[in-house]
């Protein structure tokens, strides 16, 4: 039952979307809507079973809430999976648009793994409530992807100076994921004098990167355990497990991707072995930051940029109330962010 799920945590709804003539099937999580409309982006993306598709809606939209009011948004947190079965057409995107405009503004959506920009201006040809939409000059908006990595960059370098007492600069860094933010990321990382390991699910992709930036590429299935400074997971999350923690060889995990700890359980085991982990819903900041400020109308690219920069003392505060405390920095996080929703 959907109120025993292990990750409802108290959802204010879950709205499951179908259109026949179109062949979409969605859910749209909203976690809070406490400081705001709950904003968070749409995934396409083929799941085991609808199961996994509501585990991965509902971990994700309560991920959103504890991103948003770390990151100082006026919004809640929300989320929505396109189940990956039918071909993604505008006509599905349209009738995605619809459920999203039925729900009165309460859920805000943008783009994330398998939407793009120019799939939220179908979306947006029947809702207002979207954002992430291409734009031009110096304004906010557009693709998350490069903000996101900005985001991860400068979060990345306080856990690094904080664990390791150093800049960038020679830290070797393996790389998981190599999408709009994976490849964002490694371009910065390479500009800052970092040694790189890149792999992606995409050989091709990933020999394309690596050659780009003089990394050193390493198969998808061995880079959690190169050794290495820092391993960045920049694509799907559950990644660390029991199993994988035990073979990271690292002294710092800092990436974009989402819901990097499989249970709750996992973010102890990470402090155990003495690796520093750098919340996900923190350091993945910039995309929503960016996509927010569009959709408020609250600021332009620079403004953007100064709330990003943000997320490196954001982290700082964390690390050091986590050494204070003796409790790993995901409990450190949950706990603030819990406040800030209301639920602490």
């Amino acid at each position: 039952m959907l109120f025993d799920a292990a990750d409802y945590d108290a959802h204010e709804a879950v709205h499951f979307a179908s259109d026949a003539a179109s062949g979409l099937q969605a859910i749209i999580a909203v976690h809070s809507t406490h400081l705001g409309p709950a904003a968070g982006g749409c995934r396409w993306w083929t799941y085991a079973d609808d199961a996994a598709a509501l585990t991965d809606a509902l971990r994700l939209s309560r991920g959103m809430s504890y991103k948003n009011a770390m990151a100082g948004l006026p919004m809640g947190g929300g989320k929505a999976v396109i189940l990956k079965g039918a071909p993604k057409t505008e006509e599905m995107l349209e009738a995605f648009g619809s459920a999203i405009d039925g729900l009165g503004g309460r859920y805000v959506t943008a783009e994330d793994v398998g939407m793009s920009d120019a799939d939220m201006t179908v979306i947006a040809r029947r809702t207002r409530h979207v954002s992430g939409l291409p734009v031009a000059g110096g304004a906010a908006g557009g693709n998350p992807g490069p903000s996101t990595a900005e985001g991860v960059f400068v979060g990345m370098r306080a856990a690094v100076r904080h664990k390791l007492g150093r800049d960038l600069a020679g830290t070797h860094v393996a790389v998981q994921g190599l999408g709009s933010v994976g490849h964002a990321l490694v371009r910065k990382l390479a500009a800052a004098g970092a040694k790189l390991s890149v792999a992606d699910i995409d050989e091709a992709r990933a020999a394309r990167v690596a050659d780009e930036v003089g990394a050193t590429l390493v198969d998808n299935a061995a880079i959690m355990t190169v050794a290495a400074d820092v391993f960045s997971p920049n694509a799907l999350g559950a990644i660390l497990t029991e199993f994988s923690i035990a073979r990271l060889d690292v002294a710092v995990v800092a990436g974009a991707a989402n819901n990097q700890l499989a249970t709750p359980a996992d973010g102890a085991r990470v402090a155990a072995r003495g690796i520093l982990y750098a919340p996900d819903y923190v350091i993945n900041a910039g995309g929503i930051i960016n996509v927010a400020t569009e959709y408020l109308g609250s600021g332009d690219a620079a403004g953007v940029a100064a709330q990003i920069a943000r997320i490196e003392g954001r982290l700082a505060d964390i690390f050091a109330e986590a050494d204070a405390s003796g409790r790993a920095t995901d409990a450190v996080a949950d706990a603030m962010a819990r406040k800030l929703i209301g639920r602490g």
